[in-house]
């Protein structure tokens, strides 16, 4: 792959500085007690289709952690609080966490609180939980995310909220008629809630708009995005064919219908039939498509977290633990490169190369957006000026990266991923008998989230 190195400028010795010192990985390992993955589980993603989608938020979120906590061998009541991530609760879902928690039986006596970190929401919330029970206020904590995308809000905008005001004001019949009279088509243009979210405010642009500038930046061709894309959907299809997503609860609608798989995959799709699809974001000049972005997906993910206290007192199994976490800004118009500024601190602090981390998930919300982190760390000039290295960190073995495909293929609902990579990383790491795993995402605003977990040894 052609890579286009990025022309840089002086930068002032303090603006360096911290880069460099970031890159170094300073104090930001956990300190106190273990922090251990006992259990978790998710929904099948479901890809929004035009309509809301049979599921609410909460409806998801207790769609998975009601049988994660039916199989654990102590009652809701006793864990000590309850974490969720989630970007767009719904208007009866004010602190979704607190809702979830309630409805899933904990009782009024454990708090609940929610989350929201734009993409990585969900691993703000395992993060947030992990804190909690290394400094000892916490020995039992159910966290995850959730994300119903397809019921998305579409707003009034401010125009009709003001014609509303006035015709509320408005006293006298005469004064309704005239306000009445006023009412223009501009008045009931709507706002899509998603459409916004998934625009920057600050540089106002949109996330593909974002992937656009990356792919421009390291020259990621249409065929490299098309080609990972293809990729992530056969994987996928193995996964399923191979039952290797055993962390999938099934859900059921009020029909009966039920919902047993990720039913965004495209098992006949095709370099072809990539190769047809239009830019969407970057008309007519792009080369971000449908095909090879991310889904609009509706899901959520589960996850359990316990101190050493409580694993001994439950007697309870240990998926892995949560050793480090590390986020980090970069420029929003950049997005798509946090998970190599959020990665790299980790990797430094502990001593780890690329090829040291057995198993990796970077979440795919573009393939040209993953490209591009992997460009970057085997770029000598990216990693010497953004990240304060002597050159260039390395290639990442994609052998060992997206193993079970991602977000292009089983969907990003934006408040579950990040809690779902940890959770198939885990499982990624048991079937291969492998020990240390890093699950990163890139994060809508520019910033990047990482944490690195490792399973425990013989």
């Amino acid at each position: 792959m052609t890579q286009v190195k990025k022309k840089t400028t002086k930068k002032k010795p303090a603006a360096r500085k911290k880069t460099a010192t970031r890159a170094a990985g300073t104090g930001r390992a956990y300190k106190g007690r273990e922090v251990y993955i006992v259990d978790g589980a998710r929904t099948p993603f479901l890809k929004a289709r035009g309509r809301p989608g049979p599921f609410h938020a909460a409806e998801l979120a207790l769609g998975c952690a009601r049988p994660l906590l039916a199989r654990q061998p102590f009652m809701p009541d006793a864990l000590d609080q309850v974490v969720l991530g989630c970007v767009m609760p719904g208007p009866d879902e004010a602190n979704i966490a607190r809702v979830v928690a309630l409805r899933l039986g904990c009782g009024k006596d454990v708090p609940a609180y929610t989350v929201q970190r734009n993409c990585a929401s969900g691993l703000q919330a395992l993060d947030s939980a992990a804190k909690d029970i290394a400094l000892g206020r916490a020995d039992l904590v159910l966290a995850g995310g959730v994300e119903s995308m397809s019921h998305a809000p579409v707003l009034l905008n401010e125009a009709m909220v003001a014609w509303l005001a006035d015709l509320n004001r408005a006293r006298t019949p005469l004064d309704k008629l005239r306000v009445i009279a006023g009412l223009r088509a501009k008045h009931l243009k709507p706002v899509i809630g998603l459409l916004r979210g998934l625009t920057d405010p600050v540089v106002g642009l949109s996330m593909g708009q974002t992937a656009e500038n990356l792919a421009w930046r390291f020259g990621i061709s249409r065929e490299a995005m098309d080609a990972y894309a293809l990729r992530s959907h056969q994987r996928l299809a193995r996964a399923q064919d191979e039952n290797l997503l055993g962390e999938i609860e099934p859900l059921y609608d009020t029909r009966g219908k039920a919902y047993l798989d990720d039913d965004g995959l495209r098992r006949d799709t095709s370099m072809e039939s990539l190769a047809r699809l239009k830019p969407v974001f970057d008309k007519p000049f792009g080369n971000v498509t449908a095909g090879n972005s991310a889904q609009v997906t509706d899901g959520a993910a589960a996850l359990i977290l316990a101190s050493d206290k409580a694993v001994k007192q439950y007697d309870l199994p240990v998926l892995g633990r949560i050793v480090d976490c590390e986020w980090a800004g970069v420029l929003p118009e950049q997005m798509g490169l946090g998970p190599v500024h959020a990665s790299t601190p980790l990797l430094r602090r502990h001593k780890l190369g690329l090829d040291d981390v057995d198993y990796w998930e970077i979440n795919e919300a573009f393939a040209a957006q993953v490209l591009a982190c992997l460009a970057a760390w085997a770029d000598d000039d990216y990693c010497r000026t953004e990240l304060g290295l002597p050159g260039a960190l390395g290639e990442l073995d994609q052998e060992r990266l997206n193993v079970d495909g991602g977000g292009v293929s089983l969907g990003h609902p934006v408040g579950a991923s990040g809690a779902r990579i940890v959770l198939h990383l885990l499982h990624v790491l048991a079937r291969n008998n492998a020990r240390t795993g890093i699950a990163t995402l890139c994060i809508g605003g520019g910033q990047g989230g990482a944490m690195l977990v490792e399973r425990p040894g013989p």
